[in-house]
């Protein structure tokens, strides 16, 4: 098991059992990020970070005729996502994988290297090396396919006094907003011949990101 793994096992070993009753308060913008995937028929999705498979379940039944996939580094997370996708019952369009948002190997997780749909959602704040991910996410992109990102922004309208207290009690779980990835964005759209868009939400409490790489012409 590799460091990433154990740290998330241990993090999450007890809290995912109220994870997502209690994220739902703070993690916003998940919903709006689902809801312009816009994922066609046969598209395959992938989500990065997918914890308690929340957001998978949503994908399946937001875009039945595509086949979800969901990546976590936390075995114990995994197990949980199983759970709610088998009551959901939706096993049939939904496969779950163990492995680090930095190099997995889609092809022999999945049995497929590229996905035209690819969500990230409030997980680049809890990698460390978080450009790595991100780069390697846009690497598994299938031309004329898009990445979605729903994570902390900048912060830069909220009031400072709110703006410490959050990021104390972040810090209290090692999530750490990354102020710069909106501009990180943009520089990839400059040296990875991808588009970009970026919309901040509540002050900058949240930014949503498209990631959109070229189709052949």
């Amino acid at each position: 098991m590799s460091d990433a793994a154990a740290l998330m096992d241990r993090m999450y070993r007890r809290q995912r059992y109220i994870y997502d009753a209690s994220r739902k308060f703070y993690l916003l913008g998940r919903d709006e990020m689902i809801d312009g995937v816009n994922a066609r028929a046969g598209d395959s999705v992938l989500e990065i970070g997918c914890g308690t498979g929340r957001n998978l379940i949503k994908l399946a039944r937001a875009y039945p005729q595509s086949q979800c996939c969901g990546l976590d580094v936390s075995q114990v997370m995994l197990d949980t996502a199983a759970a709610s996708i088998a009551r959901a019952g939706l096993q049939q369009h939904i496969r779950l994988a163990q492995g680090d948002a930095t190099n997995f190997d889609a092809q022999a997780l999945f049995g497929r290297a590229r996905f035209e749909r690819i969500v990230i959602s409030y997980a680049l704040s809890m990698i460390p090396p978080w450009r790595q991910a991100l780069s390697h996410a846009i690497d598994a992109l299938a031309p004329g396919g898009s990445l979605h990102i729903v994570d902390f922004g900048d912060q830069a309208g909220l009031p400072a006094p709110f703006k410490a207290a959050l990021n104390r009690w972040l810090a209290a779980f090692d999530v750490t907003p990354r102020a710069t990835l909106q501009s990180e964005l943009t520089d990839m759209a400059e040296k990875r011949d991808v588009r970009v868009s970026t919309a901040g939400r509540l002050r900058g409490y949240a930014l949503l990101g498209i990631v959109e790489r070229r189709a052949p012409v």
